[in-house]
């Protein structure tokens, strides 16, 4: 047997013996549940007429105890592109499980939104809530427990974190995740970026960015860039609940619809009515969260998954925290250059190899679990295929054992750098993160005097009006889940880019979020305690000087201990964050959210 990384199995081993007692419930109330079955069965007549009243050809079916139900999930809707594709998936999946003697139904939808729609808005103060909302709306649809399997309709940001954490609460029967794939790729992210500068500088007018992102952001799919959304994708297939290969094919075309059909027959294959059970509870383990983070530095991906990742894992009784990223970071080379660690997007890496080139080397070198369970059987080994169409069948056929261009993806023998995308940061000040993967080396580490804010509307009034001057660190506090809901900054990148790009030392720190996004520019974010718990963020100055090294892992107040223990926190009103965009409704979130690094949640989950 292949003995794994000895970073991997100690990381993986702490994390077991950490999570003894809460994955230990977990389990046994699944198993409880797995006795218990599926009560579509058993329902009063009553309760079956209005669960199939609606159902036409399928009736006979679904009154046939051992036919199996297919419940859907979906994040549809026409307005975001990455979701659009998904309106016709209904409609295959019932087909598709039509022919294998079985049935399938919508359960129900849940939001889906947007933070390049909402960046820089008020509603992106509902962005991440927006996770755990999703996690429960697909528990009020699967709460009529008629399915004996499931299948997940979603993509973007908050969309897939909050359908594994109600997959994971329905950990008794079966999940796979079908993703609607990119966009056909559209204006180059060099000439989008350059565009952006230009404006923020005052260079180009309106009418021309709003053309440069019209030509960039064009048709139905993802996004092309290597955000969240993207990074959630490959964390499917990292840990089992795609089908190999399904992350990166695009919409509407022959493959991304006979991936969609088998992914609904594999699901119901795996239920318990047939003798290949395989429960999500079987798949999301200790080891399947550990191959996620080494996907995650591997690839370069979105700091948000280091809020979302703990919130899934937690929902299976699994308590990860951000020392397991960061040393498993240590041991992960850095494989691909995907936008905006690169200019390349994700329809260029699937081309140079992609997921399937990437597991494969990552298994030769012992860094992930080989023998994890999958939606498609047990072993990694099944995600180093890709997928192809023969004579309109579902194939898959063995990716070469090398990249195609290595401008955009490495073997692990030569890979970008010998470390992963993300780096735990820790000091007076708090613990903090940092994508590292698009900061040149000479730009990691910062020391500089700080400039407060507590508004991103107030940075970019600064910025105007020439006040950012020579090296300096831009604090914003105040953007805390507790504060208001801890929205991402990512609008801010255009102008710390001109800062950085004019010779100035610059950083970012922030108790909020930067963007899956996050580029060259240094910026420690997630910071804990967060301003309105009384951390130390809420007690910094103008003028005082910040330590963000990236290198050493340091997030430092250099100023005397005691000083800093003696200043007041200072408090900020925070009324306005309270209402408008629908932010009232959300006051129960932002009193009762955990702390970023305990996943931002808003219910306990399996503590």
């Amino acid at each position: 047997m292949m003995t794994i990384d000895s970073t991997v199995a100690r990381v993986t081993e702490r994390i077991v013996q950490r999570s003894e007692q809460t994955r230990s419930d977990y389990l046994k109330r699944m198993q409880a549940a797995k006795i218990n079955g599926t009560a579509r069965a058993h329902l009063s007549c009553s309760g079956q007429a209005h669960a199939y009243a609606a159902s036409g050809e399928d009736k006979p079916t679904l009154t046939a105890s051992n036919a199996g139900n297919l419940g859907i999930i979906t994040a549809y809707n026409d307005m975001l592109s990455a979701h659009q594709p998904l309106q016709v998936f209904p409609d295959l999946i019932k087909q598709a499980v039509r022919e294998i003697g079985g049935t399938a139904q919508v359960a129900g939808g849940v939001p889906a939104m947007c933070d390049g729609v909402t960046q820089g808005e008020t509603g992106m103060e509902l962005s991440l809530f927006s996770r755990d909302v999703i996690a429960m709306a697909s528990a009020v649809a699967l709460s009529h427990n008629t399915f004996d399997a499931a299948v997940f309709l979603g993509v973007c940001d908050k969309i897939v974190p909050g359908l594994v954490i109600a997959a994971q609460t329905f950990g008794h029967f079966p999940a796979v995740f079908l993703p609607a794939g990119p966009m056909v790729s559209g204006l180059g992210n060099d000439e989008k970026a350059k565009v952006r500068r230009q404006y923020a500088e005052g260079l180009v007018s309106r009418e021309e960015l709003l053309a440069t992102e019209m030509a960039a952001y064009h048709g139905p799919g993802t996004c092309t860039f290597y955000g969240t959304a993207n990074t959630n994708q490959m964390l499917m297939e990292f840990m089992g609940l795609h089908l190999p290969g399904a992350s990166f094919v695009t919409p509407n075309t022959p493959l991304r619809e006979a991936l969609t059909r088998q992914g609904a027959k594999q699901a119901l294959s795996l239920s318990a009515l047939g003798n290949n059970y395989t429960p999500t509870s079987d798949i999301l383990d200790e080891r399947a969260f550990v191959n996620g983070i080494v996907g995650l530095n591997a690839t370069g991906g979105s700091t948000n998954l280091l809020i979302h990742l703990i919130a899934m894992a937690r929902a299976g009784g699994i308590i990860l925290d951000w020392q397991d990223f960061s040393d498993l970071s240590e041991m992960t080379p850095l494989m691909a250059r995907i936008y905006p660690n690169g200019m390349a997007d994700v329809n260029h890496f699937h081309a140079a190899g992609g997921i399937g080139y990437m597991i494969g080397e990552l298994l030769r070198s012992r860094l992930l679990h080989p023998n994890t369970q999958t939606v498609v059987g047990e072993g990694l080994e099944n995600y180093t295929k890709e997928p192809v169409l023969i004579d309109d069948t579902l194939s898959y056929r063995p990716l070469p054992k090398k990249s195609f261009d290595e401008g955009i993806l490495r073997p692990v023998a030569k890979p970008f750098q010998a470390t992963g995308g993300l780096k735990c940061l820790e000091g007076s000040l708090g613990k903090g993160v940092m994508k590292v993967s698009a900061v040149a080396t000479e730009h990691q580490i910062v020391e500089a005097p700080v400039r407060i804010f507590s508004d991103q509307s107030d940075v970019k009034e600064a910025f105007k009006a020439g006040e950012l001057e020579g090296d300096l660190i831009i604090v914003v506090r105040f953007q805390g889940p507790k504060a208001n809901g801890m929205p991402e900054l990512h609008s801010l990148t255009p102008l710390l880019t001109i800062l950085q790009g004019r010779g100035q030392n610059v950083a970012l720190v922030t108790d909020g979020r930067m963007s899956g996004a996050s580029g060259k520019v240094p910026a420690a974010i997630h910071v804990c305690p967060e301003a309105l718990d009384g951390g130390p963020i809420a007690k910094l100055r103008d003028g005082d000087r910040l330590r963000v090294d990236a290198i050493a892992g340091v997030l430092e107040v250099l100023i005397d201990k005691e000083e800093l223990d003696e200043r007041p926190v200072v408090h900020r009103d925070l009324t306005k964050n309270q209402f408008g965009t629908g932010r009232e409704l959300f006051s129960v979130f932002r009193s009762s959210v955990s702390a970023a690094d305990a996943g931002a949640a808003v219910f306990g989950l399996s503590e």
